[in-house]
């Protein structure tokens, strides 16, 4: 099957303008005969449910969880992008797009990224309109900040906690809809499959996870919101009940998986403390604006902080090595995520590290401390030479900015961030593969449409900070409204979609069949037991530096893990009652079959990008003789049978993409 991308023609900034003014449309009077499912309900899934309702479509809406103010989104902390160029400090459309493209290392789609680009500075204004309580400066105007990757101040935020106040926004939204009976709403249902009638996508299976009763819901168009699936590497900041479910059976049903291997890795999570943790927890890339990252230069310091005789604050400037600043002067801190992320494991992996597992650096705030607090003392007209003062005043300053943050490390952690500095490593974060999808965000499923963190479109191979929650609003309240339009145009006259058909029948098989091999196993280990075994063959071999020789082995070591799991996982309880177990055990199964592709799509990219770091290939001339320009695309031939996600390099697609030189290492 070609791939065709529908990207339309004529100048890159007129792209988006010109096909809105030349897709087709659906009038008001005809969407009220339109169904469309929504899978998914955070920023992305949310804003889209909410919008094609006020539209005037007839809305069903998905998620898991027992209300959509429990998507995952509302974790995202540090902020939201937008070129408003407020600062005045020389920001613009152009700017944001291309530090975007830039910081998905040159594989993003561009002219999706320039969509993105325009469109952000609508979803400022749109949740301001929502209410959301985005930070202000004393003038009363909104403020910015600063991330990584960029030279400008860009960043909307509110507090640490943007994700949670922007799925507020989208959250009201959609109850106003709900209210009016044009969205209804299905809390703690799981998508098990989607339904394609005709070869167009007409509806999904779910799964009620109360009752676990399994529906039927059909429509004219299929929409997944349903994030990403950094959970197969088990230990991850995602929530989790993040999962992969929705997505991998969209791509057993023909959707394209592009991608897979490109996984972020954010370089401020709490370290792992040990084998019991089930998740880790992100500290903002905003701390990154005042906090310094370093380790101490010689390792005989090292090895007196770790046995707990030498306190950090102990340690001479002259003895800490701040080695962001040392190495990339122009951006500091403030370098890209994967550039952080690397630079802090090359320097645990050389012996430096500042825990106990030899897996943390330092990220300090004293010298913010004491910049605002000797800015305040002047402001007061108070002594600027009283250190005491001046840490006070500066810590009051920060606490106003990221007190959320320093309250939830000390939490988690036990030391306070005010009077020590704070112990951060690299993490699982977030994924820039996904389903494959056009410049109208549809998959290769005729009617089934992907947004958010699900697709691959935007981010290439690593994720400029602060724009994935201007993606997923992007494309919930200004993209995918117009761009649906162009296929459901065609279905005005169709009336409802029956699910009283043979698909919808095989579908429903196909779900129950699974379901039943698992509660009738008669195993001997947890669903959790495979997943943590998935997820150390996933950081080890396929995390941040991956080979040749431990990539092949990954392969064939899911492979067994998989076989092993549908031999022996053991779930206790029935598939008619409310089943956690058995919830996560599907969810862990696609998980495994998802863990093999993933590996296949790291060992054909022999080359580096972003957050894949290829070891073998780090010479000049290697990585110039092995760059590939392609994005990697997978297509699974499904024969409704559980079936092995074999992938042999003959059988790859190429979607050929313009790489441009890096400009940074």
């Amino acid at each position: 099957m070609a791939l065709d991308s529908k990207i339309p023609k004529g100048p890159l900034a007129d792209k988006w303008t010109n096909h809105k003014n030349e897709i087709n449309l659906v009038n008001p009077a005809n969407k009220r005969l339109i169904d469309v499912i929504v899978v998914g309900t955070g920023l992305a899934g949310g804003s889209a449910a909410a919008t094609l309702a006020e539209l005037g479509y007839n809305v069903k809406a998905f998620c898991f969880q027992d209300s959509p103010r429990r998507a995952h989104s509302i974790a995202a902390q540090g902020g939201i992008n937008a070129a408003k160029n407020y600062q005045g400090d020389g920001d613009s459309t152009y700017r944001l797009f291309y530090d975007t493209v830039k910081g998905g290392d040159y594989r993003s789609r561009e002219a999706n990224v320039h969509r993105l680009a325009e469109v952000s500075t609508n979803i400022i204004d749109q949740c301001v309109a929502q209410g959301v309580p985005f930070a202000r400066d004393y003038g009363g105007l909104l403020d910015n900040r600063s991330f990584g990757g960029v030279l400008v101040s860009r960043t909307f935020y509110a507090k640490g906690q943007t994700g949670q106040q922007l799925l507020l926004g989208a959250y009201s939204a959609m109850n106003r809809q709900i209210g009016r009976g044009k969205i209804k709403m299905f809390t703690r249902h799981e998508m098990l499959d989607v339904v394609i009638v005709d070869g167009k996508a007409r509806g999904i299976i779910a799964r009620n996870l109360v009752t676990g009763e399994i529906e039927r819901h059909s429509a004219h168009a299929v929409v997944l919101g349903t994030g990403g699936y950094g959970n197969a590497f088990y230990l991850s900041t995602y929530a989790m009940g993040s999962n992969v479910t929705a997505a991998w059976k969209a791509h057993k049903r023909g959707a394209y998986f592009a991608n897979p291997c490109y996984t972020q890795i954010h370089p401020t999570c709490i370290p792992v403390s040990g084998d019991h943790q089930s998740k880790l927890t992100l500290m903002s890339e905003s701390l990154r604006n005042d906090g310094r990252i370093w380790v101490p230069k010689h390792k005989k310091d090292v090895e007196a902080i770790r046995e707990g005789s030498l306190k950090p604050t102990d340690l001479a400037e002259e003895d800490r090595d701040y080695y962001l600043e040392r190495r990339y002067p122009a951006f500091g801190n403030l370098v890209p995520r994967d550039v952080a992320s690397r630079a802090a494991k090359e320097r645990c992996d050389e012996g430096y590290g500042v825990n106990k597992t030899g897996e943390a650096v330092y990220l300090d705030f004293a010298s913010a401390f004491m910049r605002y607090g000797k800015e305040q003392a002047h402001v007061k007209g108070l002594d600027e030479n009283d250190e005491s003062l001046v840490k006070k005043l500066g810590q009051e300053i920060v606490k106003n900015k990221y007190g959320n943050l320093f309250q939830m490390y000390e939490k988690i952690v036990d030391q306070n961030p005010y009077e020590t500095p704070m112990m951060i490593y690299p993490a699982v974060h977030y994924t820039m593969g996904g389903i494959w999808v056009d410049y109208n965000l549809m998959t290769t499923v005729p009617g089934l449409y992907c947004i958010g963190e699900a697709n691959f479109s935007d981010h290439g191979a690593n994720r400029l900070g602060a724009s994935a929650l201007m993606q997923g609003l992007a494309d919930g309240y200004f993209v995918l409204p117009y761009t649906i339009g162009d296929y459901l145009a065609d279905d005005i006259r169709t009336g409802p979609i029956s699910t009283d058909s043979k698909e919808f029948d095989e579908a429903e098989k196909s779900a129950t069949d699974i379901i039943d091999k698992l509660v009738n196993n008669e195993g001997t280990h947890s669903v959790d037991y495979f997943h943590k075994k998935l997820g150390k063959i996933m950081w080890n071999k396929c995390g941040m530096a991956r080979n040749e020789k431990d990539l092949k082995e990954a392969i064939t070591e899911i492979a067994e893990l998989r076989a092993e799991f549908w031999k022996d996982v053991k779930i206790p309880g029935k598939a008619d009652e409310y089943n956690e177990e058995l919830a996560k055990a599907g969810r862990v199964a696609d998980f495994l079959e998802l863990g093999e592709l993933f590996a296949k799509d790291a060992l054909v990219r022999e080359e580096s990008a972003g957050g894949h770091f290829r070891e073998e290939y780090q010479t000049p001339e290697g990585e110039a003789m092995r760059r590939k320009e392609f994005q990697f695309v997978s297509a699974w031939e499904y024969k409704g049978e559980p079936k092995d996600a074999v992938l042999h390099k003959e059988d790859l697609v190429y979607e050929n993409i313009e790489v441009k030189e890096r400009s940074y290492k």
